[in-house]
């Protein structure tokens, strides 16, 4: 797996910390820093999302991609599937993530709250690598609504 994040402050771009990551698979995403009251020129123009929202969305894009896999492997009819991610991170630099609680919304048809309950514990143990990369800095809890449909 690869990456190349580029700046693009010295582009002319409208933010001075805007960054485009063009992945190995042929995609782009933005980002972009803070604005900065104190330096305008140090702070971004709050375009894109922060680089710490991208690693907490790829985060819940991780595990959520494994609890839909898990339940469908276990021929469960999903419908939706949803995860909202909640954080805090340290004060200090480095601010790394220091708790993040995911709460799952999952919709289907006929489906046990106990597989819905060990997909997630799957995800977090085994799977996630993200999830997994993240619990070595920051306590990961977990919580899920199951809609029947």
């Amino acid at each position: 797996m690869e990456c190349t994040v580029s700046w693009t402050g010295d582009a002319g771009t409208r933010s001075a910390m805007g960054f485009v990551a063009e992945t190995g698979s042929g995609h782009v995403l933005m980002m972009d820093g803070a604005p900065d009251a104190a330096k305008p020129e140090n702070g971004g123009q709050n375009l894109a999302a922060r680089p710490m929202e991208t690693v907490l969305a790829g985060t819940g894009g991780c595990t959520a991609y494994d609890v839909v896999l898990i339940l469908k492997r276990g021929r469960h009819r999903v419908e939706r599937c949803s995860v909202k991610l909640t954080s805090e991170r340290a004060e200090k630099d480095p601010k790394v993530f220091t708790k993040i609680h995911m709460h799952f919304t999952v919709a289907g048809k006929g489906i046990p709250a106990a597989a819905v309950e060990r997909a997630i514990a799957l995800s977090h143990e085994t799977y996630c690598s993200a999830s997994i990369m993240l619990a070595k800095t920051a306590e990961i809890t977990t919580s899920f609504d199951l809609i029947e449909t």
